[in-house]
Formats: C-alpha cells, sequence, structure tokens
C-alpha cells in the first residue's frame, strides 16, 4: 500500500508539470488550429534560463531562498515569454494563410534551430543547479511510510496556482473574451474589432510563460538537465493535451495528470523500462473509445 501512495504523489506532481506544459499546446490549437512543435523546446530553454538567473541572483549575494525563487520565476517567465513571443513572428505569422504542411516544417524548424542554438551556446554536456530545497514530510503506514518532498509540495502548490491564474484570465478578463471569440471564429472576431494577430501573439506569450514554469519547477526538483530535454518533454506534453482532448484547458490539465498517473504507478509496481510504451498504449485505447479525447469536443465542419 505505501508503494502505490508513493507512486501516486509522484505521479502527481510529474502529471501537474504535463499539464503545465500541455496547455501552451491546447492554446495554440485551440486559437489558430496548429500544433506548435517548438513548445518542447521552448521548455528546455526555461531549464538554462532557470540555471542563469540563479548563478546571477547568488554572484550579486542575494542568499535568501524565497527571493531566489521568486526572482528566478519572474526571469524566466518574462525571457521565455518574449521567445514564445519571436517564435509566433517568425515561424507562424508570415504562414499564417499558407498550407498546415508550411506550418508545420516551419515549427519543426524552429525546434531544431532552438535545440543547436543552446547546444553551440551553452555546450552540449548535462548540465545542472544545486538542491535549493531539502527535507520532507514522512507519514508512516504500517510498516513502511510515504514520503513527500518539499519540492513535490512546491511543485503542486505553484502549479494549481498557475492553472488557477490562467483559467481567471480566460474566465473573467477582456484578453480571455477575446481569447474566447478568436477561438470560436477568427474572421468574425475580426470584423468586430478585436486585434486577431495580437490576441494569437499573446496566446504563443502565455503557452511559453506555462512552459516556462514547468521548466523552474523542474529544474529545481530534478537539478540536472540538456539541450535534449525539450523533445522527451514535448512529446509527453503532447500526448497529454490530445489525451485530456486538444484545445482544452482543463482537458491538458487532466490528461497530464493521468498521463503522470500512469507512468508512475506502472514504473513503480510493474517495470520502469515500459512506462512509456503503457502510457502511449493507455491514450491509443481512450482515443478509440473518445476520438476527441475525454474533455475535447468533436469538430464541427462549418458549411
Amino acid at each position: 500500500m505505501d508503494i502505490v501512495l508513493q507512486q501516486l504523489v509522484n505521479g502527481l506532481t510529474l502529471g501537474s508539470v504535463y499539464g503545465l506544459i500541455a496547455i501552451g499546446y491546447t492554446m495554440v490549437y485551440g486559437i489558430i488550429g496548429m500544433i506548435n512543435f517548438a513548445h518542447g523546446d521552448v521548455y528546455m530553454v526555461s531549464a538554462y534560463l532557470t540555471a542563469i538567473s540563479i548563478a546571477l541572483l547568488t554572484f550579486f549575494g542575494v542568499e535568501s531562498f524565497p527571493f531566489i525563487i521568486f526572482g528566478a520565476l519572474v526571469f524566466t517567465i518574462v525571457i521565455t515569454g518574449a521567445y514564445g513571443w519571436v517564435i509566433e513572428r517568425v515561424a507562424y505569422r508570415p504562414l499564417r494563410n499558407s498550407s498546415r504542411l508550411s506550418v508545420l516544417i516551419s515549427a519543426i524548424g524552429m525546434s531544431l534551430i532552438l535545440q543547436n542554438y543552446v547546444q553551440l551556446s551553452q555546450g552540449p554536456n548535462q548540465q545542472g543547479v544545486p538542491t535549493l530545497i531539502t527535507g520532507a514530510f514522512r507519514f508512516h503506514i504500517g510498516d513502511g511510510y510515504v514520503q513527500i518532498t518539499y519540492m513535490k509540495v512546491l511543485i503542486l502548490l505553484i502549479a494549481l496556482a498557475g492553472m488557477g491564474i490562467l483559467t481567471y484570465i480566460i474566465q473573467k478578463t477582456k484578453l480571455g473574451r477575446m481569447c474566447r471569440a478568436t477561438q470560436q471564429d477568427r474572421k468574425m472576431a475580426s470584423i468586430l474589432g478585436i486585434d486577431t494577430d495580437k490576441v494569437i501573439s499573446s496566446v504563443f506569450v502565455i503557452g511559453s510563460a506555462m512552459a516556462a514554469l514547468a521548466g523552474v519547477l523542474v529544474t529545481l526538483d530534478y537539478g540536472a538537465f540538456d539541450f535534449y530535454i525539450g523533445f522527451i518533454m514535448g512529446i509527453k506534453a503532447f500526448t497529454a493535451a490530445v489525451l485530456g482532448g486538444i484545445g482544452s484547458l482543463p482537458g491538458a490539465m487532466l490528461g497530464g495528470l493521468i498521463l503522470g498517473l500512469s507512468e508512475s504507478l506502472f514504473a513503480g509496481l510493474v517495470s520502469s523500462d515500459y512506462k512509456d510504451v503503457f502510457s502511449f498504449s493507455l491514450l491509443v485505447l481512450i482515443l478509440i473509445i473518445r476520438p476527441s479525447g475525454l474533455l475535447g469536443k468533436p469538430a464541427v465542419e462549418k458549411v
């Protein structure tokens, strides 16, 4: 029982990270109907920015742990958001009226550019950051115990806060209303006076900011990263977005949690070597039953 509970805790933490990154995929797809395949590499860039921000703060004599975490979050989110804005302007906007294949190739090209840019500027070797948060809560259950590290608690709290803030923005603010209008009918939204180009750029920035949030948390938790981590994490997050229903924000978080829990439970109870096989098999099974995902809506063709 303690093993199951421990893997549930690990799965919730991993799933919340998948969900944060998946939000970027689902927001872009919901607005322009295209997949941002460079999104995983935006997450990778945020890992390096986290290390750079911590090094800068330490260099200037900042020793307060809360200020270091807050400074790393702000610095990384702002710079990564700028990356998202540039990606939209360079790789997507010029090809918005082109074929989907052209946009797909452009997105893949941007992904390769980011990977090679980071590899050349930061080096190909694995890098890391020091452990800033130590200690854990321990709950004794029978002869065993369940351990929840302080870092995992922080990941869950910040992930929930990030999702809550984003939900408020989409549901209650003017920007959110413009995003929903653009998602429903971009041409009509433009006729009604909404600057759809600005809305689309904002969506890329918000999605990149959520990926940055995940990047900071994962980097502080695991400590190690390299220029290739964006590919694996991007595939997993995209899978979570499809699982929950691409285009649905709650679906992205739900898909991330399901993917994280299934991976963690299978790795802990069966074998870690085949956890990805199990996760993708679960995705196929769910899509057979619900082709649009758990919370996705079937596509309606406008006539």
